[in-house]
């Protein structure tokens, strides 16, 4: 909180470092020339002369551009005197590997790369405790925003029922691939990647679910909350319904139990748009423990369920890339995280989006190959079920069919130590 009137008295810069420099990094790109103390040291990126058009793109000059250091190699940044690394290149078994690096290292991190944070932050986090550094999520991405109104809502006294985010959902978009993704936006290839530069495979994982579940992940890991039964179910709900719809079914609501994530779709199953619907924002519902709570929902205009039990707060938008400096503040002014992975809640099970025959090459999310479902961490270890961002570049040792869920045994893997280490780290928490 204040962390702006705390900025006042901030006399050395905070010296940052951006690893990957993709659409989520552009945008803050677009913020940097208005942003006070923040001085980016370096750029780290497998392609420099893209992430240097990137930075003119977004506004910076070519005077600034040029007093920033880029490479190519994390390890030739990890000496110099930065504060806060930001792993953005949104790979899970790379981010994972450079985490560890930058942790060891005694440096913060904020983990733009929730792929990373879903599939190894348990252990991530854990490990920056005992380096007395900061494994932080990324705010302006929702599970971040989820987390900040969880914690308020907890910090007052208040029960979380359910807490979650708003996305354009439909059954039929669990089989989109990067081929089809612009059509089910409304965009054009050339305006969506020329353009934009936007990343068909990522955003095709905003599509076909698996960001929602990756992201219900976090939120579940972070804040210990449960994952519905049977993975994501995606009601169309607008916000003033969501009182009435997120609360457990035994209170004629759609959840399964209290205390749970869900996301809500801002179209129905015809594939209509639904008034005053959630599609960029996030939410949580309340309920009121006694009397006296209930009448001031009542009181001050609060929507509730009919009965006045529940109630329910959104934010209508997350603005991404652009509130990033929200997270680099609160580490180099409060030394806190504005979200970080408390527990081994949830996994995300990858299941095939089509028939794969052996020694096919898997893609990752968003992919050709695979889907995400939001399953228990106890099922995944189970059941030795393949995590989602395990798949880019896992090899197939057998045929699966569609809608079939893949199995460690079904795959040949060649993980570095480092994820191999965070994932046994893992599954021993469980027993």
């Amino acid at each position: 909180m204040f962390l702006h009137t705390k900025l006042e008295t901030r006399i050395d810069p905070i010296k940052i470092a951006f690893i990957g420099c993709g659409k989520f990094v552009s945008m803050f790109l677009a913020q940097y020339n208005h942003l006070d103390k923040i001085q980016i040291d370096s750029i780290v990126d497998i392609n420099i002369a893209q992430a240097k058009k990137n930075c003119l793109n977004s506004g910076l000059s070519s005077e600034t551009t040029e007093q920033i250091n880029f490479s190519n190699s994390l390890d030739e940044v990890l000496d110099r005197n930065i504060e806060i690394f930001i792993e953005a290149t949104g790979n899970p078994i790379i981010g994972t590997v450079h985490a560890c690096k930058i942790i060891k290292n005694k440096k913060n991190v904020i983990l733009v790369n929730v792929e990373a944070d879903i599939t190894c932050g348990k252990y991530l986090s854990d490990l920056a405790k005992n380096y007395n550094v900061i494994c932080s999520m990324a705010y302006g991405d929702q599970p971040s925003l989820i987390l900040e109104q969880i914690e308020w809502a907890r910090l007052n006294g208040f029960e979380v029922i359910c807490a979650g985010k708003g996305t354009k959902y439909h059954p039929t978009f669990e089989y989109s691939t990067p081929d089809t993704v612009w059509g089910h936006y409304g965009l054009t290839k050339e305006r969506a990647e020329n353009e934009s530069g936007m990343n068909p495979k990522m955003f095709n994982s905003f599509l076909c679910g698996d960001k929602s579940a990756i992201e219900m992940c976090a939120v579940s890991n972070a804040a210990n909350l449960k994952c519905p039964s049977n993975g994501l179910t995606f009601p169309p709900v607008g916000v003033y319904d969501i009182a009435k719809k997120m609360i457990p079914k035994k209170d004629g609501g759609l959840i399964d139990s209290e205390g749970q994530v869900e996301v809500i779709s801002s179209i129905d199953l015809e594939k209509k748009d639904i008034e005053n619907d959630l599609r960029w924002g996030v939410y949580i519902v309340l309920k009121a423990k006694n009397e006296y709570v209930k009448n001031c929902f009542k009181d001050y205009g609060m929507v509730t369920d009919s009965s006045g039990n529940y109630s329910a707060i959104w934010r209508p938008y997350h603005y991404i890339g652009l509130e990033l400096a929200q997270s680099i503040y609160s580490i180099a002014l409060d030394n806190r995280a504005t979200g970080f992975t408390k527990n081994y809640n949830a996994e995300v099970a990858s299941i095939a989006k089509k028939d794969l025959k052996k020694g096919e090459k898997l893609d990752g999310e968003g992919g050709f190959c695979a889907r995400g479902k939001l399953i228990t961490s106890e099922k995944s270890k189970k059941e030795k079920i393949l995590p989602l961002g395990l798949t880019d570049n896992a090899i197939l040792k057998k045929d699966i069919s569609k809608d079939e869920i893949i199995k460690l045994d079904d795959v040949n893997l060649n993980l570095p130590k480092e994820v191999i280490e965070a994932r046994n780290y893992q599954y021993n928490l469980i027993n």
